[in-house]
């Protein structure tokens, strides 16, 4: 009896056992877990062990990010030692920030200055890289000399680092550091496009990076420094060195709807990276309003690889035109490819359609600075069957906004290399600068950061196309700079003349005389009185006005009291354009495949001449400080095209054109048959300089940015048969 007993209550204890770990509530040794998994969180950290994660989030499995590095088919091409090699060849330095990383006492002595190294013999550098090189220095940024440098950027090419490129650059590791100037990648920049290589496309760059800041394409937020690093776009070996197309959108289409509502057509990866998302597309296409086509054909061995769908993907890929596609849907989809960051992303912006992101885990492009809510739709590759409902239900108000700032994004930042590289500068400048950094507005809204020199002013009233964002007036006063460059020889000159004309003016609030003649400053008594301040400034044989000399909100005049007054008042409504009187025209001459300047006076126009002109005293400011001195001095020394260039700055900032106003029938320049020096006008070799200029600024601009219009502005009533006295301008019909 008594053995019964002790063997039900053996049996019942083991039983008890047995329960109590199926149920877990005895811990038993932890099952093994792969790395794999326990990166998700598999085997603990974050959760209980033993505890099963839903079954229902394993259909999701397939579209999550994970850690790329540790898929099967890496762990069977790679050994452990290259994969420790890789961790830290991408890791190291992952903590650094410019506090830590970055020696900000080079910046102090010279300001914001970017040294490149010389090119090496010997050494291929490719076509995209001298792209970038030539931007940085054709920029205001740039110096020969390394000690006054606060940047350094590599002559070595960097962009490609996958090792079966033909642009990869072997033992990269030892040239770097043999550089003298490297000191562990401390204040240099890298620029990378491609890393890591077949199967896995790691971001390893092939060489210790040190303490280097990457400007890096198809970087995740897992390798990605904030506020040290930079992502940039993806862009293919075709992008423009400069200038770059504008935006394909010409006209709002109210609503904002288009043939497609979601588009896509690109390849299809069988297996590896970057197939997951793409390989799950079909189940979205429905081939009327949601087209997401793929294709299996690429790669020399893609009919040994191919699948059940790949004939029907195919033929159903050669239906259409990417182009059309393109420009007639409203979203395009911009999935992974096998690195997080796509061509489709650039495409899609410039044809003003709006990209939907389905790239887990990548850092956008200029994230740092750019509002991407605003110009882009951020979707999950785990959520992809909820595209299609997510789009349709944006209203068309924030599909017609997101279209428009896809437009402006695309033309501020990203239609050249030369943009690319530009925008990445004043990033880092701004984290050096911080006292002078731009805001979120400035960087997000027209004309965007490039334009808008925060070294100007910090208040965002300052500058002239924030005014009607703002609220806020113009400055009701104009400054008046008058550029005397004949003598003073009697009372009757025109110079003087045009002085006390201006004088009197009830917006002048003073002058300024550039006195650039040959002769000696007249003594004070030689100058007419005026109500308002006269200051002379003697220059140095210069066309270019110095911009210090400009306290108030504009401007030149040549005209008398009303043409001035009624010009003040036709630009206080358009305080971002030039406002002027004589008109010139530029046009393509096709013969000769150059840009023509012509004077004739015909029914458009696209410059006005800044010798009688009004325009706000920022773009003195952006004269002096962005344009290349390459292009200053050529004006310097010709003393001939600094209106052109003036023309050519403000029409690049604004996207518009100037504005004409009226003038006198008879207008003459004033100058001719005066001094052989204020008879320049007449000079054959003028009106060729001016050409040569032409050619000269769109080169250095990257196109033509100029602007025709047919529009002139002239006072109301102007030549209405009412009595003259009920014109507010009467004056400027008798002359």
């Amino acid at each position: 009896m008594q053995a019964k007993k002790r063997y039900l209550i053996s049996l019942l204890t083991g039983a008890s056992l047995v329960l109590l770990l199926y149920f877990g509530g005895v811990p038993g040794p932890a099952p093994a877990t792969s790395r794999h998994e326990r990166a998700r969180g598999g085997g603990g950290g974050g959760r209980r062990s033993g505890q099963p994660w839903p079954h229902a989030s394993e259909p999701f499995q397939p579209f999550s990010p994970g850690d790329e590095t540790d898929t099967e088919e890496y762990n069977a091409h790679v050994s452990p030692r290259q994969k420790r090699e890789v961790h830290a060849s991408v890791y190291r330095g992952k903590r650094c920030r410019m506090d830590s990383c970055f020696d900000f006492s080079l910046c102090r002595r010279n300001g914001f200055k970017v040294y490149v190294y010389p090119q090496q013999k010997g050494e291929k550098i490719s076509e995209s890289y001298q792209s970038i090189l030539a931007a940085i220095e054709g920029s205001r940024f740039y110096t020969s000399d390394p000690s006054q440098a606060c940047l350094f950027v590599l002559s070595l090419d960097t962009l490609d680092r996958d090792q079966l490129s033909p642009h990869y650059v072997h033992n990269l590791k030892s040239k770097v550091q043999s550089l003298p100037l490297w000191n562990d990648g401390r204040n240099h920049l890298v620029f990378n496009l491609y890393s890591g290589t077949w199967p896995d496309y790691t971001e390893d760059l092939g060489f210790d990076i040190g303490q280097a800041m990457l400007a890096k394409a198809s970087v995740s937020t897992e390798n990605f420094r904030p506020g040290f690093d930079v992502s940039i776009p993806l862009f293919p070996k075709e992008h423009p060195r400069s200038g770059g197309e504008r935006g394909h959108l010409r006209a709002n289409s109210i609503p904002p709807f288009r043939k497609y509502m979601l588009v896509f057509k690109g390849k299809r990866y069988l297996t590896g990276i970057g197939s997951d998302t793409r390989n799950a597309l079909y189940h979205v296409h429905n081939a009327e309003d949601v087209v997401l086509l793929t294709t299996c054909k690429h790669g020399k061995d893609w009919q040994k690889h191919k699948d059940a769908r790949c004939d029907k993907d195919n033929a159903e890929y050669d239906k259409y035109d990417y182009r059309e596609m393109l420009h007639n849907s409203t979203f395009c989809l911009v999935p992974r490819g096998r690195r997080l960051g796509s061509f489709r992303f650039l495409e899609a912006l410039q044809a003003a359609c709006v990209p939907v992101m389905l790239s887990n885990g990548w850092e956008l492009p200029f994230s740092e600075v750019i509002d991407w809510n605003t110009g882009a739709v951020i979707g999950d590759e785990r959520l992809l069957l909820q595209i299609p409902s997510t789009v349709r239900s944006i209203h068309q108000d924030k599909i017609l906004a997101l279209r428009q700032q896809t437009q402006f994004l695309w033309e501020a930042y990203f239609s050249s290399v030369e943009k690319i590289v530009l925008t990445t500068l004043e990033i880092i400048q701004d984290r050096v600068l911080q006292h002078t950094a731009r805001s979120s507005l400035m960087w997000n809204s027209h004309p965007g950061g490039l334009f808008t020199l925060p070294q100007y002013s910090s208040y965002l009233g300052d500058f002239p196309f924030y005014y009607a964002g703002l609220g806020i007036k113009p400055y009701p006063k104009f400054t008046a700079v008058i550029h005397a460059v004949t003598p003073l020889v009697s009372q009757s000159q025109p110079i003087l003349k045009l002085l006390v004309a201006v004088a009197k003016s009830q917006y002048c609030a003073q002058i300024i005389v550039l006195w650039n003649c040959d002769k000696p400053l007249p003594a004070k008594h030689r100058w007419p009185a005026t109500s308002v301040p006269v200051i002379v400034i003697e220059g140095e044989n210069k066309v270019s006005l110095p911009e210090t000399a400009l306290h108030n909100k504009c401007t030149h005049a040549e005209e008398f009291t009303p043409f001035v007054d009624f010009a003040f008042t036709v630009w206080q409504s358009f305080p971002e354009r030039i406002v002027g009187y004589p008109a010139r025209s530029h046009f393509w001459d096709s013969n000769k495949e150059r840009w023509g300047y012509t004077s004739k006076w015909t029914n458009d126009y696209s410059m006005v001449l800044t010798g009688a002109a009004i325009y706000h005293r920022y773009y003195h400011y952006l004269y002096t400080h962005f344009l290349p001195s390459s292009l200053k001095n050529m004006v310097d020394q010709l003393a001939n095209c600094e209106d052109i260039l003036m023309n050519f700055l403000v029409s690049a900032v604004t996207k518009l054109p100037p504005i004409k106003v009226t003038q006198k029938k008879q207008y003459k320049e004033t100058m001719m048959g005066q001094s052989s020096r204020a008879s320049r006008w007449a000079d054959p070799d003028h009106f060729a300089q001016r050409q040569t200029c032409m050619n000269k600024f769109a080169s250095w601009f990257g196109g033509m940015p100029l602007v025709h219009s047919q529009m002139r502005l002239d006072p109301v009533l102007f030549k209405d048969q009412v009595s003259i006295l009920r014109k507010k301008y009467r004056e400027i019909e008798r002359l």
